[in-house]
């Protein structure tokens, strides 16, 4: 038989191997009262959890999601420090010109695409929207550089709007581990946590777990000794 072939019957007759790789595909899907105990030990370990970009109000926190992207909060916070002291509208934005914003995030990652990015959509805030950032997806959505995830952190942390959660690397990767989805697009992830969720609660379980992702269950070292729910996590160590 050809290699393929070969290789099917190895995995039909050993389906440990065949799952080796891919061990969730081995684990069952939590259930709800085991979800909700989960969420309910996070939120006892972080009673107001909060996003980690520093604003000085909802412009502000529109233009730090906007240059967050491929970057760390840490790093978008220590070039923004400066930054937001001197401008906190659309128009002022425009006052200080591309090349006066490009000097102040020159540390942060593609700074020069959203150095441009951030300009186009304070332009637009001046001539559409009086200055003042819009509270519907529709409407974040459509400003350069927006998207779903800017769109719901926005919506969710200055107008209490609950559209959605905000799905970055650390929620897509702990979703995965708990069997909360087995999805990796972040879209796809976002839908499956819309369902076991309730919607009062689609912001904080973002920051919950995204602050989780960041501080206890990392990517290279989980630490499994001090995660609160590692008794009902499927993936613990």
């Amino acid at each position: 038989p050809c290699r393929s072939d070969a290789r099917k019957i190895r995995r039909a007759a050993c389906p440990e191997r065949r799952n080796h790789a891919y061990p969730w595909r081995m684990a069952k899907t939590l259930d709800y009262h085991t979800i909700r105990e989960i969420f309910t030990r996070f939120q006892d370990a972080e009673a107001e959890p909060k996003g980690e970009l520093d604003h000085t109000n909802v412009y502000t926190l529109l233009v730090a999601v906007a240059l967050s992207a491929q970057a760390t909060d840490a790093g978008v916070n220590k070039a923004t420090k400066s930054l937001f002291e001197i401008v906190e509208h659309p128009q002022q934005m425009l006052d200080l010109g591309l090349e006066g914003l490009t000097e102040h995030i020159k540390t942060i990652g593609l700074f020069r695409q959203k150095a441009k990015n951030v300009m186009k959509l304070s332009q637009i805030l001046v001539d559409d929207y009086d200055g003042v950032v819009p509270n519907s997806r529709a409407s974040l959505q459509s400003l350069p550089g927006g998207g779903r995830k800017t769109a719901n952190v926005v919506l969710g942390n200055a107008f209490g709007k609950e559209e959605g959660v905000v799905v970055d690397t650390h929620l897509g990767r702990i979703s995965n581990h708990l069997r909360l989805t087995r999805q990796k697009d972040p879209v796809k992830v976002e839908q499956d946590l819309m369902k076991v969720v309730p919607r009062d609660e689609w912001t904080l379980i973002s920051h919950l777990l995204i602050r989780h992702g960041r501080k206890t269950c990392r990517a290279r070292k989980p630490d499994c000794a001090s995660c609160p729910v590692s008794a009902e996590c499927p993936s613990a160590l």
